[in-house]
C-alpha cells in the first residue's frame, strides 16, 4: 500500500520544482533581455563613439587644413607686411628724396628769381642801348642828309661808306686832296654826333675799316687796306689837323682804332658777282658799350628777317 505522505510530498515537490524552473526562466529571460538591452546600448555607444570618433577626425583633419590655410595666410601677411615695410622705406627715402628736391627748387627758384632780375636790368640794359642805337643812326643820318657828299647811313648798323676812288688813287694808299676836302666836311659833323652829350658815354669805339676789291692777293690787299686805313686816320688825328678842336681830338683818339680787312667783305652785285668799284672803299663804323651783344642780337634779327622775305622753293 502505497504511502499517501510521500504521494503528497511527491506533489509538492513537483510544484515547488515547476515554480521554480518558471521562475529561473523568467529571470534568464530578464536577465537576456539585459544582456541584450546593455548589448544595444553597448553597441549604439559604440556606433556613437564611432560617429564622434569620425567628427572628431573630421573635425581634426579640417582644423588641420584651417591651420594650413591660417599659415598661408600667415606666410602671406609676413610676405605682405615684408613689401609693405620695403614700400614704407621706398616711401621714406622718395620722401627724403622730395624733401631734397624741394630744397633744390627753392634753390632754383632763388636763382631764378635772381638770373631774372638779372635778365631784366640785362633788358633794360639793352633796350636803352638798342634806342642809343637807334637814335644814333638817325640822328647821323639827319645830320647828313642835306650834305652834297652823298653819305649814306647804313640803317642797321649806322656804318658810313666812303668810296675809294674819292680819298685814294688806284692801288694808292696817300690821301687824295679830294679825299681831305671829304674828310674836311665829314669829320667834323660825324664828331659832332657822337662825341655830343646824349651818346658819347654808350660810344666805346670808332672803326676805320679799309676794304679791297678781289684783284691781286691777299697779303697785298691786306697791307694796302690797312695803309689806307691808317693814312686816314693819320690826316684825322695829327697834331696838326684843323679839323677838330683839342677836346675833340682828345676824344676821337680814344676812340678811333684801324683795321685793314684786304678783300675779305666784297660789295656784291645783284647776280652774285664782286663789284670791284664799290668794294675799295672805307667804312667808319661806331661801335656802343657791350657791343657783342647787341651785335648777336642783330644777326638774330637779321637771320629772322632774311628767313621771312626768302623765297619758298618750287614758286614761280
Amino acid at each position: 500500500m502505497k504511502n499517501p505522505m510521500k504521494k503528497h510530498i511527491s506533489r509538492k515537490q513537483d510544484g515547488e520544482t515547476t515554480y521554480w524552473l518558471s521562475y529561473s526562466d523568467m529571470m534568464a529571460g530578464l536577465l537576456l533581455c539585459f544582456v541584450l538591452v546593455i548589448a544595444l546600448t553597448s553597441l549604439h555607444a559604440r556606433m556613437q563613439y564611432d560617429e564622434k570618433q569620425n567628427q572628431l577626425t573630421g573635425k581634426e583633419k579640417e582644423l588641420s587644413m584651417q591651420a594650413a590655410v591660417l599659415s598661408s595666410q600667415e606666410d602671406e601677411l609676413n610676405a605682405q607686411a615684408s613689401i609693405l615695410a620695403s614700400q614704407q622705406d621706398e616711401l621714406n627715402a622718395q620722401r627724403v628724396r622730395i624733401e631734397e628736391q624741394e630744397d633744390t627748387l627753392k634753390q632754383q627758384s632763388a636763382l631764378l628769381q635772381n638770373l631774372q632780375e638779372v635778365m631784366d636790368s640785362q633788358q633794360a640794359k639793352l633796350d636803352r642801348i638798342i634806342g642809343i642805337r637807334s637814335e644814333l643812326i638817325e640822328a647821323l643820318k639827319r645830320e647828313f642828309s642835306d650834305s652834297h657828299l652823298a653819305i649814306a647811313v647804313d640803317e642797321k648798323t649806322g656804318a658810313i661808306t666812303v668810296s675809294s676812288s674819292i680819298l685814294f688813287a688806284y692801288n694808292d694808299d696817300v690821301l687824295k686832296d679830294s679825299g681831305k676836302q671829304f674828310m674836311a666836311e665829314f669829320l667834323p659833323r660825324y664828331a659832332r654826333i657822337l662825341l655830343s652829350d646824349k651818346f658819347r658815354e654808350y660810344v666805346s669805339e670808332i672803326d676805320i675799316e679799309g676794304h679791297t676789291d678781289t684783284m691781286g692777293t691777299y697779303l697785298f690787299n691786306l697791307n694796302l687796306s690797312q695803309k689806307r686805313a691808317y693814312s686816314v686816320a693819320e690826316y684825322c688825328l695829327s697834331d696838326e689837323t684843323p679839323l677838330l678842336n683839342k677836346d675833340q681830338l682828345t676824344a676821337m683818339r680814344e676812340l678811333i682804332s684801324t683795321n685793314g680787312k684786304s678783300y675779305t667783305d666784297p660789295v656784291l652785285n645783284a647776280d652774285g658777282t664782286v663789284n670791284m668799284e664799290s668794294s675799295r672803299r672805307v667804312e667808319f663804323l661806331f661801335k656802343l658799350k657791350d657791343e657783342d651783344m647787341i651785335r648777336e642780337m642783330i644777326e638774330i634779327l637779321n637771320e629772322e628777317e632774311t628767313q621771312k622775305t626768302a623765297p619758298v622753293p618750287g614758286g614761280n
